[in-house]
């Protein structure tokens, strides 16, 4: 078997059509997500730790903190708070915690490390960056989260917001 050299090129050929379809993507990855508005909006899987499905019985709240935030899980050791990210960014609506699972998005910059609950996930999606526009008619309270959107193809043409993570951790809106 180790002497059969069809066997090796058959195994290399493979491996190479499998890395060219992976440098064949364009732009970074990232995640798409809801808010229960339905507005979809993306991050950068870079900013993301982990995204998790997380039982409401498992965030604990914490007394007198802030009406943004759902309370706290522990990750693996670490205790993280949990925070509405639809009421964070002005959304009317909280996030329906009656049902079993909650998804959870826990993004992190340097050692600050923070979870977002949100209405659903989406897919993960290779965006070109080069393609990413101005945000127009976003609102204010917004605007300081949002790096820009894409338009993307269809019937209408759907807006697609990216969030600026880091501005997002480092919010004094936190602290109200």
């Amino acid at each position: 078997m180790a002497d059969n050299p069809e066997l090796l090129t058959e195994k290399v050929s493979d491996l190479d059509a499998e890395f060219q379809t992976i440098q064949g993507f364009e732009g970074e990855l990232h995640l798409r997500f809801y808010l229960p508005s339905q507005e979809e909006f993306a991050l950068p899987a870079l900013a993301i730790r982990e995204v998790m499905q997380q039982s409401p019985e498992r965030i604990t709240p914490i007394p007198n903190a802030s009406p943004l935030l759902l309370g706290t899980i522990n990750l693996r050791g670490q205790v993280i708070w949990v925070a509405d990210l639809g009421q964070f960014l002005g959304n009317p609506t909280s996030i329906n915690t009656d049902r079993p699972e909650i998804p959870v998005i826990a993004i992190e910059d340097q050692d600050t490390l923070l979870a977002l609950a949100i209405e659903g996930l989406g897919e993960m999606e290779w965006l070109d960056i080069e393609q990413l526009q101005v945000s127009s008619n976003v609102p204010d309270h917004i605007a300081p989260y949002v790096q820009g959107e894409w338009l993307l193809p269809g019937d209408p043409p759907q807006t697609l917001r990216l969030l600026d993570h880091i501005a997002i951790l480092r919010s004094a809106r936190w602290a109200t």
